[in-house]
């Protein structure tokens, strides 16, 4: 609004001005024989510029501007005002735009989760681990810092609640925490299989190390054992052996103990009847 005010006078004034012709034109002196009285008063300055706005056609320019700007002023539309509201409208506002006159309850913060388990997926997986081996000795047979533990290249043996046992060679070790797996592969009716098993599974007895591999594999992962060039084939009679020499051992340490536990009952018995 100031700005049509300001061009509004602007346009006034050079209305104005334009309405003034100079001296020296036929217009002027046209102007001046009709209207004499807004030229009495200049008539005794000489020194007056030529291009000088009349004292009257001045006062009625701005009594002009005066009511426009306040023809302006009144059709402006005044600020909103909460009286001008009617009260009904209020109670048809929501609850929650009207002012609460009760305090405000802060409550005190929650402890935070970070700074008690900083890391949960660890936490977890520890835990779990600790439930599905409570002995720790399959994570020691899988552990990357144990030199005794099992590589790729080896011949596991894993034995399960339910089924056969299935014996190959570890062509993939998979390290995943919970779900550390690995691969055998091995021949069934001169058949090449690979079966994946679950370090952790409740279903899996146990896994034990038949052979160990000549040398230290220079790949994680033995893919190329698929070709017919450097399929390892059944390791059947392998298994066989080392199932002989354990029952073997596993016989002669139980002779030993039970000669053991005779020799002592017999003592036993010798001093009671001295």
């Amino acid at each position: 609004m100031a700005t049509a005010a300001f061009s509004t006078r602007a346009v006034l004034r050079g209305a104005s001005k334009a309405a003034v012709p100079k001296k020296t034109s036929l217009a002027y002196q046209m102007h001046k024989q009709l209207y004499p009285h807004l030229y009495a008063q200049n008539q005794d300055a000489a020194a007056a510029p030529t291009d000088a706005i009349p004292e009257a056609s001045r006062q009625l320019t701005e009594s002009k501007v005066s009511s426009i700007l306040e023809k302006e002023r009144a059709s402006r539309k005044a600020p909103w005002s909460k009286k001008d509201t009617p009260s009904s409208r209020f109670s048809v506002l929501p609850s929650r735009t009207k002012r609460h006159t009760s305090g405000i309850v802060l409550h005190p913060a929650k402890p935070s989760i970070h700074k008690q388990c900083p890391d949960p997926i660890a936490t977890v997986t520890t835990s779990s681990i600790a439930q599905l081996d409570p002995t720790g000795a399959r994570t020691r047979l899988f552990a990357k810092t144990n030199p005794e533990g099992a590589r790729v290249g080896d011949i596991l043996l894993v034995r399960q609640r339910t089924g056969d046992p299935f014996a190959g060679v570890c062509i993939n070790i998979r390290r995943r925490g919970v779900d550390t797996a690995i691969l055998l592969r091995g021949q069934l009716t001169r058949v090449g299989v690979e079966m994946w098993y679950k370090v952790y599974s409740p279903l899996v007895e146990g896994i034990e190390v038949v052979q160990r591999a000549k040398k230290r594999a220079r790949r994680a992962r033995l893919t190329f054992m698929r070709t017919v060039k450097h399929d390892r084939g059944s390791v059947e009679n392998v298994t066989r052996i080392y199932l002989r020499q354990k029952a073997a051992l596993g016989s002669a340490d139980g002779k030993k103990k039970a000669g053991a536990v005779g020799a002592a009952k017999g003592g036993n018995r010798r001093g009671k009847k001295r």
